[in-house]
């Protein structure tokens, strides 16, 4: 069954099986030292006071990423990297840590997380790396290393912007694709078209009659060849050219072709012969070469090429508000190349899921995995239900999001970060972007409050630990004294003694409440995990940004 993962591609990809994936598609953070927001507004239109960031590329060099330097090396060793390559990497990671640190960090996280894709992906599969100029050609080294240089199969360059208004300097307009296969000279690969463009059917395909448009091909190839392919025709020699008879391929032929009995095993002069009855031999001029009338409508198209200019940046219903969301047509083009029908595609940076709708229309099997929560939410609600009509539990099954105690609790030993950005969003709460100490607030829930411009918050803390002490609560308070925000919630994982949470309940009494619409509300608030997943929420004004699901839009196949 497809499959969508919360958490990290690294932790979860640790367990699967070696040769397991046909195409990995990833489009990693950049290292371009920018803030990528998804942007919610409440149900007026109003925007969040504060943009919610989907994630940060922005790294530095601290304990956790030098901790993953240490163990690369390791991780290339076990991926099957040659010693070589690996004592390369020592040297670029030793000049690089005092010289470009935050560079470091940001490669030793793809670094390690490329090197576990090697290992899950088929040998006749393939591997495309999504980036920016801004750290390009170094990640172009890091996967000549990982996944062999001879297994490089080229460099596409999507134009993802007509132009750039930079005031100095070549306008920035592409992105960078890095193509490789898994090992085997035998990997997938299928021959995709693309539409002409104006120009090109203006200057080729300059004639029309009944049948339609058509262009003056060549009948001919290049030498002399033995056969009927090289015995004169109506009394014209192509040999005497140094050139051959180059019967046009049925694929190439109209429509309104009608084949001759025994038309595939007639000699060359046989079959031009029924081409000419039938029409389809241009006769110019005397002294000159017949040509073959190739009609616009039997053409297959342009084959798809290394540049990329005819497929635009999302826009209109496709845009779900991402900065980075790649248009579904780049992905169902990459998918079409290099996979067949049932094979199984991963996207380990899924955020938006466009691959996942991709292959999902293709019918192809598919895996997505992303580290923020609200996109896995996100694209169950809106790419999975609504555009494609598929179902959980019967079309897709969500991985890493806990639905109990126990999961929450799983969930925080294994990564205590994931667990609050889980239980935020849980309560249609936004996360902090800071994984440290950040002055008791890991998040906010905005509302709206009447002949207020702008949304107010209530500030959010989540404890996972066992000993939560009441110390939290007036440091929560000492927050909510200091802030702007109106209220203050603290969401636990373990549930409270009763003498606990009288206390608990004695002290939030003391912050008192806010009346609005003659409704009071208490300014200090605790819920439990357990309360959370039975349905229970903060008791506040209506909750901007909580999603409300549309339609299925007309025409949306509900499976593939």
């Amino acid at each position: 069954m497809n499959k969508l993962h919360f958490g990290d591609c690294l932790t979860i990809m640790d367990g699967w099986l070696s040769n397991y994936i046909d195409l990995i598609y990833l489009d990693p953070p950049f290292n371009s030292n920018r803030r990528y927001n998804a942007i919610y507004k409440d149900e007026t239109g109003r925007p969040l006071p504060e943009q919610i960031d989907a994630f940060s590329d922005m790294w530095e060099l601290n304990a956790g990423s030098l901790q993953d330097i240490r163990n690369t090396p390791i991780a290339l060793r076990a991926a099957g990297v040659d010693d070589t390559a690996v004592e390369l990497w020592r040297l670029w990671m030793h000049a690089l840590r005092d010289t470009q640190p935050n560079l470091l960090a940001y490669l030793s996280y793809m670094t390690l997380r490329l090197a576990k894709m090697k290992t899950i992906l088929k040998p006749t599969g393939s591997i495309y790396l999504h980036c920016d100029p801004t750290a390009s050609h170094y990640v172009k080294a890091l996967m000549d290393a990982i996944f062999g240089h001879n297994n490089f199969r080229g460099e596409i360059i999507w134009r993802n912007t007509s132009s750039h208004n930079r005031t100095k300097g070549w306008g920035p307009i592409h992105q960078t694709i890095f193509f490789y296969t898994g090992g085997s000279s035998q990997y997938t690969w299928n021959r995709v078209f693309q539409p002409y463009d104006k120009d090109y059917l203006d200057q080729h395909y300059r004639y029309e009659d009944e049948r339609g448009r058509w262009q003056s091909s060549d009948l001919t190839g290049p030498g002399v060849r033995g056969g009927s392919s090289g015995i004169a025709w109506r009394g014209i020699d192509p040999s005497v050219n140094g050139r051959h008879w180059e019967v046009p391929p049925d694929r190439t032929l109209h429509s309104s072709f009608k084949h001759p009995t025994g038309y595939s095993e007639m000699s060359v002069q046989d079959r031009l012969d029924a081409l000419d009855a039938q029409g389809f031999i241009q006769w110019p001029k005397s002294g000159k070469m017949p040509r073959y009338k190739r009609y616009l409508d039997a053409a297959l198209g342009a084959p798809i090429q290394d540049i990329i200019w005819d497929i635009k940046p999302v826009s209109g219903n496709e845009d779900m508000g991402y900065d980075t969301q790649k248009p579904v047509a780049l992905l169902e083009r990459i998918i079409k190349a290099s996979s067949n029908p049932g094979d199984l595609i991963l996207d380990p940076f899924c955020g938006c899921a466009t691959t996942l709708e991709a292959a999902e229309r293709l019918g192809r099997r598919w895996i997505g995995i992303d580290i923020a929560i609200h996109a896995i939410k996100r694209v169950a609600r809106i790419r999975l239900n609504e555009r494609l009509g598929l179902v959980e539990g019967k079309d897709y099954e969500i991985e890493g999001v806990p639905q109990t105690v126990e999961g929450a609790q799983h969930l925080w030993d294994r990564d205590p970060y994931h667990f609050q950005t889980w239980a935020v969003e849980q309560v249609e709460g936004f996360v902090t972007t800071k994984r440290s100490a950040d002055g008791g607030i890991d998040g906010r829930l905005y509302f709206a409050v009447p002949d207020e411009d702008v949304l107010q918050s209530m500030v959010l803390e989540v404890k996972g630990g066992k000993n939560v002490t009441i110390k939290v609560m007036r440091e929560l308070k000492g927050v909510l004294d200091d802030d702007d925000a109106l209220m203050a919630g603290l969401i636990v994982l373990h549930p409270l003694s009763d003498r606990k949470r009288r206390n608990f309940e004695k002290f939030m009494a003391s912050a008192g409440v806010m009346t609005i619409l003659g409704i009071d509300y208490p300014r200090m608030q605790i819920l439990t995990v357990e309360e959370i997943l039975e349905g229970r929420r903060f008791k506040t004004p209506t909750v901007a940004g909580k999603y409300t699901p549309q339609p299925v839009l007309p025409g949306i196949p509900t499976s593939t």
